[in-house]
């Protein structure tokens, strides 16, 4: 397995298309409940804990870019193998994508709960898995270049809706934040922990970067994607907290979309159907995304065809969407999810950097003897 990626000049991407990456991975089923959650923790302080988040994820990304800037073209697959050697350097390669595939299965009945709560209470979830899953298949065929696309072109098809919440903001009671920074440092960090399943997602770049044309030029869009997800973030839980009640939020899950629920036009009765239907415009780049990787890690690791990949673990996906039919297996698996993720996405990348480097520092020093 070699190291650095060698991608043909046709599959390169611009390095401007990583804020739509970025956003479109972050930005999914996660936002729709994530204010509840964020609350529970950190109360009326929630704000300071997605401030908090976001310095943290900052961070993170630093440390990506370095130790994806340590080597030629090489994604986390080629890096695992060159610090760690081939077999371990694979398994934690494997590690990494079958995260994915649980995050992927995760998003894809969490989504379908949503619309069997508010929508369709009586659909089978394996014709909404199917459907969904459909899409995904045909975009990932298309290449990393139509997924690029489908991502740019969903975030202006999705975002709006952000623009329909003006209505509960104008209904907020301000005296909700008070009293101010009453929480304390333990309960601000366990509040930004509780955004590690909304805000991961950013690990891609791991696998994406190789493909992108102008590197030198990738750290703005991918700082300014993160921004914007942990502003979204920010909007909906403030007005979520200034909007319910301290006993309302407590207990509603879907406190995101159920701000839906009181805009209003002449022409739609129920705005907040509107939203769910459209919410699958941010739902499916999620899908996506993650099922790119899963056949890429799998054709880099193992050399197996993307489309036996593609083809094998939607099947697996769709199966095992008739299982997962009650409420609680779902909360489980998401914070089952949430919790490996913690480790994957945010912590291991600091464990990994310093090994980097000695091994970096160790190959130069090589290098050196061997020109004496």
């Amino acid at each position: 397995m070699d190291i650095n990626v060698n991608v043909k000049s046709n599959l390169r991407i611009r390095a401007f298309y990583l804020f739509f990456v970025i956003v479109s991975i972050q930005v999914g089923v996660g936002i729709m409940g994530a204010p509840m959650y964020i609350f529970k923790e950190a109360r009326q302080d929630s704000w300071i804990s997605i401030l908090l988040a976001f310095i943290f994820i900052c961070a993170v990304l630093f440390v990506m870019f370095r130790i994806l800037n340590s080597y030629e073209n090489a994604d986390i697959l080629g890096i695992q193998v060159d610090v760690f050697g081939k077999w371990l350097g694979k398994t934690l390669g494997t590690i990494y994508i079958l995260y994915f595939a649980v995050a992927l299965f995760s998003i894809l009945v969490t989504y379908i709960e949503v619309i069997q709560i508010f929508i369709f209470p009586d659909i089978s979830p394996l014709i909404l898995g199917f459907l969904l899953l459909l899409l995904a298949i045909y975009s990932v065929l298309g290449g990393i270049r139509t997924i690029i696309g489908v991502a740019f072109l969903f975030f202006f098809l999705a975002h709006w809706l952000t623009f329909l919440i003006y209505e509960p903001a104008t209904h907020m009671d301000f005296t909700h934040f008070q009293p101010l920074f009453d929480a304390s440092i333990v309960e601000l960090l366990n509040g930004s922990k509780t955004t590690s399943y909304t805000f991961a997602g950013f690990e891609i770049l791991f696998f994406i970067y190789p493909f992108v044309q102008n590197k030198k030029q990738a750290k703005l869009p991918v700082y300014l994607g993160a921004s914007w997800s942990a502003a979204l973030v920010f909007i909906y839980t403030v007005v979520a907290i200034g909007f319910y009640s301290p006993q309302q939020l407590e207990d509603l899950e879907w406190s995101s979309l159920s701000l839906y629920k009181i805009v209003t036009f002449p022409f739609i009765k129920r705005m907040d159907y509107i939203v769910i239907a459209e919410w699958m415009m941010v739902t499916l780049p999620n899908m996506i995304l993650l099922m790119w990787g899963i056949t890429y890690g799998l054709k880099r690791l193992y050399k197996i065809p993307q489309k036996v990949t593609l083809y094998i673990t939607s099947f697996i996906l769709f199966v095992l969407t008739g299982f997962i039919s009650y409420h609680y297996w779902i909360i489980e698996l998401t914070d089952r999810i949430s919790k490996i993720g913690f480790w994957i996405v945010y912590i291991y990348p600091f464990f990994l950097l310093p090994l980097v480097i000695i091994k970096k520092r160790w190959r130069t020093r090589q290098k050196g003897k061997e020109e004496k």
